[in-house]
């Protein structure tokens, strides 16, 4: 197990060591960071569609991650269905029902992070609702920069471990019986 261990640290190390300036000519991905947000909307008979869009300029990329459709309080016993308009592998606009919620049967879906690609928009197909939609709006954003900071940090943890793993070598023992 120790062994392992080791290795894992070995490896751990010469991966940081790759992020802030290469091993041997080689160079990394840049660090990725990922960040999220909570995300709901309501579709009612007052706003049967919502549209999720991120700024244009952003270099980041943007994940919406569905978790549930459910109907909230004041929903009548009928048919509530939620369709989403997305785009698909081809860049062109598709219309897909995902849902269909009745409060007798069925009011609530979990869709288990249902992942899609900004902009999309939900729409109360049918049905007067309120049919709440939550889920988490996830930010993954590649850092091409690395800060002078921690390009000294590496240089200065890179001197310890060549003070600690200096190899001696052994010494030879002269008249061994």
């Amino acid at each position: 197990m120790a062994a392992g261990t080791a290795a894992a640290l070995a490896f751990l190390s010469q991966e940081s060591r790759a992020r802030a300036g290469g091993i041997g000519g080689l160079r990394v991905p840049a660090p990725v960071t990922m960040d999220s947000f909570f995300f709901g909307c309501e579709l009612s008979g007052h706003t049967r569609s919502f549209t999720f869009k991120v700024e244009e300029e952003d270099d980041a990329e943007h994940v919406l991650a569905l978790t549930m459709l459910c109907l909230t309080e004041g929903a009548k016993d009928e048919c509530n269905v939620v369709e989403v308009v997305a785009r698909n592998h081809d860049h062109q606009e598709i219309a897909v029902p995902v849902a269909n919620l009745k409060l007798s049967c069925q009011p609530m879906l979990s869709l288990d992070d249902f992942q899609l690609q900004p902009p999309v928009t939900f729409r109360l197909k049918s049905g007067s609702g309120p049919v709440r939609i939550t889920g988490r709006h996830q930010i993954v954003t590649i850092s091409n920069d690395v800060s002078e900071e921690e390009e000294s940090e590496e240089e200065g943890s890179e001197e310890e471990e060549a003070e600690l793993c200096s190899i001696l070598p052994a010494k030879k023992q002269g008249g061994r019986p």
